[in-house]
């Protein structure tokens, strides 16, 4: 007889509980895009500290840098959009707050977590080479290529170092609780690639539905995280919160600008943000949030 897949359902702090000091996570979505925000937030909450971040980085970095908790960041770009820059980040970059940062080139950035996903030291690529890339991290080897080319020289590609994850966490619209997980909206960004890059993968959704639903109404290719490359499933509406996902959702530009000009302001201004919105639970968050959007309409 056939076993059932098991069920993988945690909470928020089931899915923090198993996750240690020193960790090098790897936090799916792109900028302010479909950002697993409330497990972000509570990890902001927790003990954890001296975490390595690998991320095409958004609120998710700004807010873990602001509480404290990288020791490394690894990154391609760190913005909100509409903001350019990400305030708290451009905070921790003046004042140095992480003590090790990595900028890759977007392309590096892929082909390194290519690499972890396929268990490979490195790929090869082109991206990087003649940029201060590899100028600012004199670590990063280049190499030649075994094979010539037909004027018979060895070209030289800069050797990307995998993107080894402990943990990726990643933010869709749908998933089952065995960990089948899809995409809504019109871009996957990375997220399987992070999945498959990670030693466990705890994801967040907006709601856990029947396996039947998934590929149902669900065109089959947004079937995008597969049961076997996902350790536990949350379910969080709104759990992407101020970052969009859509078709759920679109980015709170309003909620964003506040926490931009508190993020930008005096340390008072940010402690009354965050007493407000971040001191307390996800549902604590979600409530601050209806609120302020009441106030302002």
């Amino acid at each position: 007889m056939a076993s059932k897949p098991r069920d993988k359902t945690v909470s928020i702090d089931e899915v923090v509980s198993r996750l240690s000091n020193g960790m090098t996570i790897g936090i799916g979505g792109w900028g302010p895009r479909r950002k697993p925000m409330a497990l972000v937030r509570a990890i902001c909450n927790s003990d954890l500290q001296d975490l390595t971040v690998v991320s095409w980085g958004g609120a998710d970095v700004g807010l873990l840098a602001r509480a404290g908790k990288i020791r490394k960041l690894v990154y391609a770009f760190v913005s909100l959009d509409s903001i350019p820059l990400e305030p708290n980040f451009q905070r921790a970059r003046q004042h140095k707050l992480i003590p090790e940062v990595v900028e890759l080139d977007e392309g590096m950035f892929h082909t390194g977590l290519r690499a972890a996903a396929e268990r490979l030291p490195f790929l090869p690529a082109r991206a990087g080479l003649g940029s201060d890339v590899l100028v600012n991290n004199s670590w990063i080897r280049t190499v030649a290529s075994p094979y010539p080319d037909e004027d018979g020289a060895h070209e030289e590609l800069v050797a990307v170092p995998a993107l080894k994850l402990d943990v990726a966490l990643v933010h869709l619209n749908r998933a089952d609780a065995h960990g089948n997980a899809a995409y809504l909206g019109p871009d996957p960004y990375f997220d399987d690639l992070f999945a498959r890059a990670a030693d466990r993968t705890f994801l967040s959704v907006e709601q856990i539905v029947d396996t039947a639903e998934l590929t149902g109404d669900t065109p089959v290719q947004r079937l995008l995280l597969s049961r076997i490359e996902v350790t536990g499933v949350v379910q969080t509406p709104n759990g992407a919160h101020f970052t969009s996902c859509v078709p759920d959702y679109e980015r709170d530009e309003k909620f964003q600008k506040a926490y931009a000009t508190a993020a930008a302001g005096t340390d008072e201004d940010w402690a009354a943000f965050h007493e407000r919105f971040l001191a307390g639970t996800e549902d604590d968050y979600q409530a601050a949030v209806k609120a302020f959007h009441e106030e302002q309409a």
